[in-house]
């Protein structure tokens, strides 16, 4: 099993010619942009071989190119043979001026939202301990250890709250 890096165009000629494209990222991201006729396999639910015809050809992408090339064995495995990862990712594929799909009524990705929650937490924590009160230094404290906690056991209370927010059920529904 080998992983083949390929450029935007030589992975569009691959599709066409029916090659399966494989999205890794996590569906909240695809749903917002994607490849048009990319099929939504997260990275993180990828345990066994993707569902396709032996003959077909196995075309992994991410937004960066960096999951899938960590990734790449894993990928191959996946692919139950040669796997293609798209050099560049998502990125590379509009920098080369090839189409995505953009829906933007989708929320933005839940990665994004508790960085900009927890962002705006620690700043206003800051902020206000410096304008106020030194008290208000402990609500930075606090979401700098829910930070350390999530990356250590790899959940992430701050997202689940997220999750049920009125933008993200709506969208998800």
């Amino acid at each position: 099993m080998t992983t083949h890096y390929v450029e935007p165009r030589e992975a569009l000629r691959l599709v066409n010619d029916g090659a399966l494209l494989i999205d890794v990222r996590e569906g909240d991201e695809h749903a917002r942009e994607h490849i048009a006729n990319a099929r939504s396999v997260p990275l993180s639910r990828l345990a066994q071989a993707i569902d396709r015809p032996k003959a077909q050809q196995v075309v992994f992408h991410c937004l960066s190119g960096n999951r899938t090339e960590a990734a790449a064995d894993r990928l191959a495995a996946a692919a139950g043979g040669d796997a293609y990862v798209l050099r560049g990712g998502l990125r590379a594929w509009k920098a080369a001026g090839l189409p995505v799909i953009r829906d933007p009524r989708q929320p933005i990705e839940m990665a994004r939202q508790v960085q900009i929650t927890a962002g705006s937490l620690v700043l206003a924590g800051v902020g206000l301990g410096a304008l106020l009160h030194p008290g208000f230094y402990a609500l930075a404290g606090f979401i700098g250890a829910g930070l350390v906690f999530s990356g250590a056991s790899g959940t992430c209370t701050m997202a689940r709250v997220l999750a049920i927010a009125p933008w993200n059920r709506v969208r998800r529904a």
